[in-house]
């Protein structure tokens, strides 16, 4: 009895060993930088001062569409890099949506400044990312997810989109580089904006070469009255 239980268990090992490992599976969007671009226009944001100043900063985010991915592009630059952040139709869709319901739970000052669940409260969505720190230097790329919610910052609350880590694997080195965690705060005003620029109708027109200009005066204020 003792053997047989011994042979059964070598019989597992081996089934286990040799089974084959299934591959990963691909990747929801990729986004080749050579690819056809159209720019939108542009919006602004504010992120976290680099440590160890405090407060916020606004950085200017650049809109692109790559129609072949159907993918909207926010370009900006942060810590000594550019990001590239894609999203796609059904990202752009809970965007839309979590923006929609921030406004009414601002409307409704239903809005918790203590909440410590409020940056991932609408939602997160699949992303790529590509960045780079320099046009000489290499370029990193990888999959990454988005939290969507809200977060106060001095008093004021932000619509807030958090770009979590991407990790790209250099397979000639065998090494790993990761991207940062950026919290990216929008102004209603601002985040409308953006909101302008995930229009299915106006990407399905491959949009306009030109700049799209600014239609609520308001975005050039970093921060709401609540």
């Amino acid at each position: 009895m003792r053997i047989l239980s011994i042979l059964l268990l070598v019989f597992m090992f081996v089934s286990c060993n040799t089974t084959p490992k299934q591959p990963p599976p691909p990747p929801k969007l990729t986004v080749n930088l050579s690819s056809p671009q159209v720019p939108l226009g542009a919006v602004d944001m504010q992120i976290d001062r680099t440590f160890p100043l405090s407060g916020l900063r606004r950085v200017n985010i650049d809109v692109i569409y790559f129609p072949n991915e159907e993918a909207v592009c926010l370009k900006y630059r942060s810590d000594f890099f550019t990001y590239h952040q894609f999203w796609d139709q059904d990202s752009r869709q809970v965007f839309l949506a979590a923006l929609e319901t921030y406004g009414e739970d601002y409307t409704n000052r239903n809005l918790d400044s203590n909440s410590r669940t409020s940056r991932t409260i609408y939602g997160n969505v699949e992303s790529f990312l590509i960045w780079q720190e320099f046009q000489f230097t290499k370029q990193y790329r990888g999959n990454m997810s988005i939290d969507i919610g809200y977060f106060f910052r001095e008093r004021s609350p932000y619509f807030c989109v958090t770009q979590k880590q991407a990790t790209f694997t250099d397979p000639i080195h065998n090494t790993q580089h990761n991207s940062q965690n950026v919290p990216m705060y929008f102004t209603r005003a601002q985040a409308g904006e953006l909101a302008v620029f995930f229009d299915e109708e106006l990407l399905e027109s491959h949009a306009s070469a030109r700049t799209i200009p600014r239609r609520n005066a308001s975005a050039d204020v970093d921060f709401d009255v609540y």
